[in-house]
């Protein structure tokens, strides 16, 4: 007589349960936009949420400890003149956001630690190289400042925020691009097509390295993520339009090392990948449930473990970074559900009996400090993401500036100056001309004591929202 054996593994019984209704974040208006993405990015600091909002495009940014109703005149961060389309948090910087909008730019934005007392609409940098809506943007994981954007023009640049330039631009799809995902160290990316390819890059050498044509059959939109091994996890839609999932070797991609129909539903299922458990999680836009895999080396490769479900459908999903989970709870994994008007955070937790830390469970994990510079990367260097034990949990570090140094476009070719001094004394009188200089210097003195003073209240205002006064 057979007995089937039961697979061994360590998150077998990992079970999703949604936040109490005190720590969700109430009355917010989620943007209506008809646009793929996830409408929410979240890190150790902050929750972000792009919004329905009038004449422009804009989002909101809470503190994760500001839970409850959010009040309808709290600060949005207000800048581009199209709606936003997708927001990233940089991995190596937690005050620090990118956006992209319908207004064919990106922007990044620097955002402080305590309440802002009026929106935010001054970006760091402004991206602009796209003649269309940019829709996706995308931090690299190991280098310090490089972002990647894609717009509805086709293209993908690759920018150093720091000098605000694009370093690498790539024209190699000819229809919209669905979606764009780093491997592990950042030395290639995978996207997603909507001439139902799939495409691995090498940015650097400006060239499509492997592609696979019709990984899925259907026509809808398709979603494909690089795991921490180097393969491709897809979501896509069987010719039938059931939804159908798939993990491909991309130095082999004649056939797949797993192909998996899911159910039949419209909502395209958005995944996210945490490298170091392996699982997967699975969000399918509409849907009101989460279904979540784990990815292994033996057959079947790719294990189905459980789905989380609730009442209310979600309009979009937010995915902690593993440092910012309560290790002290066993959490490995926190999902911020968008609903109708609220944000609802749904953690993911392997049942243990003991208090200890588990190390199992927490391997070491990407931290924040980049491991290499933009010159770096750009000369051919890759490196993996500096790790850091999780054994006495996660602290934030305080706000730091991002310095934008932008190469003054007028180098190449410098124009004369002519100082006050070396205009022509017919054309000024000698005491207008003193003066003009007398007051340019007040007002400069002015600006800088102000400048001053501006710095020290904020520097003070942080003190007291984190508790150090």
């Amino acid at each position: 007589m057979s007995r089937s054996i039961v697979r061994q593994s360590k998150f077998r019984h990992v079970f999703g349960q949604p936040a109490k209704a005190e720590q969700s974040y109430d009355d917010i208006r989620v943007s209506k936009v008809t646009w793929d993405s996830s409408f929410c990015a979240v890190n150790p600091k902050f929750l972000a949420v792009i919004v329905e909002s009038s004449g422009g495009g804009s989002f909101l940014v809470l503190p994760l400890s500001k839970v409850g109703r959010v009040d309808k005149n709290y600060p949005l961060v207000v800048g581009h003149s199209g709606p936003v389309l997708d927001i990233d948090w940089c991995p190596h910087n937690d005050n620090i956001l990118a956006s992209g909008s319908e207004d064919t730019t990106a922007m990044v934005w620097q955002i402080p630690d305590h309440t802002p007392s009026r929106p935010i609409s001054e970006p760091i940098v402004v991206l602009e190289g796209h003649s269309k809506r940019v829709g996706i943007v995308k931090w690299h994981p190991t280098a310090r400042n490089i972002l990647l954007s894609a717009g509805s023009d086709n293209l993908i640049i690759v920018w150093n925020v720091g000098t605000g330039e694009p370093l690498i631009t790539m024209d190699d799809h000819p229809d919209l691009i669905y979606n764009v995902s780093w491997n592990y160290n950042g030395s290639l990316f995978c996207t997603t097509c909507k001439d139902r390819r799939l495409r691995v890059c090498d940015p650097r050498k400006r060239e499509v390295v492997a592609e696979r044509m019709a990984p899925h059959e259907g026509i809808r939109p398709m979603r494909a993520i690089f795991t921490r091994e180097g393969n491709i996890f897809t979501t896509g839609f069987t010719r039938m339009s059931q939804r159908e999932l798939g993990l491909w070797d991309p130095t082999n991609f004649e056939e797949p090392i797993a192909l998996l129909e899911l159910d039949t539903s419209n909502g395209v299922l958005l995944p996210f990948y945490d490298p170091d458990t392996s699982l997967v999680y699975l969000c399918g836009k509409g849907d009101s449930s989460v279904r979540y895999f784990e990815i292994t080396e033996e057959p079947p490769y790719v294990h189905y473990l459980s789905t989380y479900s609730s009442k209310e459908p979600q309009r979009g999903m937010g995915f902690m970074p593993k440092r910012g989970v309560d290790v002290s709870k066993c959490e490995i994994a926190r999902l911020y559900k968008l609903h109708e008007r609220k944000c609802e955070p749904i953690i993911m937790t392997v049942p243990r009996k003991s208090d200890l830390f588990q190390d199992d469970l927490y391997p070491d994990t990407a931290g924040p400090d980049p491991s290499l510079e933009p010159e770096e990367w750009m000369d051919g260097r890759d490196d993996d993401p500096i790790l850091i034990s999780m054994r006495d949990g996660y602290v934030p570090p305080k706000s730091r500036e991002l310095k934008v140094s932008k190469k003054n476009v007028l180098d190449s070719k410098p124009a004369p100056r002519r100082s006050l001094s070396a205009v022509d004394g017919s054309s000024l009188p000698p005491q207008l001309l003193e003066k003009l200089v007398e007051e340019i210097q007040s007002l400069k003195a002015t600006v800088l004591s102000q400048e001053k003073r501006i710095c020290d209240l904020e520097n003070k205002l942080s003190k007291y929202t984190n508790g150090t006064v």
